[in-house]
């Protein structure tokens, strides 16, 4: 019943809305004018930025997790050919880029009126390599689970997580100024993926992005882009204990950290990062780009590092940072020893996509002035005039309410050789296993999953990778009394072995 419910909200919310031609208690700030030519050196900015700064942090993508990168640990920059050295050694970095471009790429092709599950579509079938949120609601939509229930959190354990917060720049450029219509279309877009704090960090992302093209104040953007965000969220409290912490104490960002470390770094949802170091939950993420935003003070260099400084996924948190201040500062006036080595690279196609930065530089500029132009802004011939919103919240949602981790229990087992009989008492819990890609490609493993003697589920797990089932099992209806679970292999083959490696339980008040 919630889920229906959750569907007929998100119905109803689609309704008042017209796609993106607007979006619903649109309150008008003011009309900003600017020159094509700069409106087009911002959607490069922000393009330009996302890709420096997930390059700069690719060497330390999790590598330290719940801790500070410290100072004296070099980050390296500088060599001429770095960024087209990572993208011909390691393509797979750019997932914050080409990602993106999957839905950036299906507007070209079927206009911005693009329906969801269109874009789903594309992004369930793309060739990428995916993990976390987004692979679940992968599997999720190739077996019938459409959005937004694909990201539901009773259909998705890891809602929380960052996936679409790395996928939503596109949203906020092509937006520019219209933070509201930016969160319209993370509405459709996000929920394929995400739900809760998960889709929130790809509102407030993308808000940022928009109101980075009409603002040149750091601060303003960080703190009026919060106000997308409903203040009794969760991830609304974490982000504004940045800010606070930063009013208090505005040069040393170290301080902001450790407030998170002390207050928020708790995994709540995700399997994977319960009772860990791990945290690749959007609420914590973002506060990390905001750290870098705000203790970096516009400066494009210092914003990427302190983003990065803050660990866990260190990454794709400076690409978000350095997007947003390329989008605020323009191509042409982040520093030369930034811009001079994407240059060499802005005519490279990124993989699993049919577009380089250039490409991407005139489908994104085309694409917001379709958008200004449909939420009330004037194109002319060589100037733009941007009908700019005052950020309205988006509806409160929060995954896994009500809910907190209550164990988690490695049983590593191989299914093949003994099924798993472990006790439970938790009011949810999540299996997490693997099968093994080793044997047969086209095998799917069928995983039955009982409770006290009562099959509750045969689990599905094919052994290819693109198309995988992250966790072996989830339910969050349980009564939170002692229980037999019952893990059972019904088709072994011989060839790829099937293993379970925990059982997460969570309590609910």
């Amino acid at each position: 019943m919630k889920q229906l419910a959750y569907f007929v909200s998100a119905l109803l919310l689609l309704a008042c809305c017209s796609g993106i031609l607007a979006s619903c208690d649109i309150a008008s700030a003011n009309d900003v004018t600017m020159t094509k030519a700069r409106l087009l050196d911002k959607v490069k900015g922000g393009w330009a930025g996302q890709t420096i700064g997930v390059t700069y942090g690719a060497p330390t993508e999790f590598r330290y997790q719940g801790r500070m990168i410290p100072d004296s640990v070099e980050i390296p920059w500088g060599d001429p050919d770095y960024i087209c050295d990572w993208m011909n050694k390691f393509p797979g970095l750019y997932d914050d880029v080409y990602m993106d471009l999957t839905f950036v790429e299906t507007y070209r092709r079927l206009g911005i009126d693009a329906p969801v599950d269109s874009l789903a579509l594309a992004f369930a079938n793309a060739e990428y390599m995916l993990w976390e949120a987004n692979q679940t609601a992968r599997y999720n939509l190739l077996n019938g689970i459409k959005p937004p229930l694909s990201g539901y959190w009773k259909n998705n354990p890891h809602a929380d997580d960052i996936d679409f917060q790395i996928e939503a720049d596109f949203a906020g450029l092509m937006a520019p100024g219209m933070p509201n219509t930016a969160a319209t279309i993370c509405d459709s877009v996000g929920h394929i993926m995400n739900y809760g704090d998960g889709w929130y960090g790809g509102v407030y992302m993308a808000a940022m992005y928009s109101l980075a093209y009409v603002s040149n104040d750091i601060e303003y953007i960080v703190e009026e882009a919060l106000k997308c965000i409903p203040d009794s969220s969760r991830y609304h409290r974490i982000i504004s204990d940045v800010i606070n912490t930063y009013r208090q104490n505005p040069d040393d960002w170290t301080a902001a950290w450790q407030l998170c470390a002390e207050k928020w770094d708790k995994t709540l949802g995700c399997p994977t990062g319960a009772y860990k170091a791990y945290n690749i939950d959007a609420a914590l993420n973002s506060a990390y780009v905001v750290i870098g935003l705000l203790y970096g003070h516009g400066d494009f260099g210092r914003t990427l590092e302190i983003s990065t400084r803050c660990g866990q996924d260190s990454d794709c948190n400076p690409a978000s940072a350095g997007g947003i201040l390329g989008t605020m500062l323009g191509y042409d006036s982040i520093p030369a020893l930034w811009i001079e080595p994407l240059k060499k690279a802005e005519d490279m196609k990124f993989k699993y996509t049919s577009s380089s930065l250039l490409d991407t530089y005139t489908m994104s500029f085309d694409q917001a002035l379709e958008v200004i132009e449909r939420n009330g802004g004037k194109i002319g011939t060589d100037n733009v005039t941007i009908r700019c919103q005052k950020p309205q919240p988006v509806r409160l949602e929060q995954s896994f309410p009500g809910y907190s981790p209550l164990r988690k229990t490695a049983y590593n087992q191989v299914l093949n050789e003994s099924p798993l009989e472990a006790p439970i008492d938790g009011n949810a819990i999540v299996i997490t296993g693997v099968v093994s890609t080793d044997g047969d490609p086209d095998y799917i493993a069928e995983v039955e999953v009982a409770i006290d003697g009562k099959i509750l589920e045969i689990s599905k797990m094919p052994a290819r990778k693109a198309t995988r089932k992250h966790d072996v099992y989830w339910n969050y209806d349980l009564d939170g009394r002692p229980h037999q679970l019952s893990v059972r292999l019904l088709n072994p083959n011989g060839q790829n072995s099937v293993t379970v490696y925990s059982v997460f339980e969570q309590t609910r008040e």
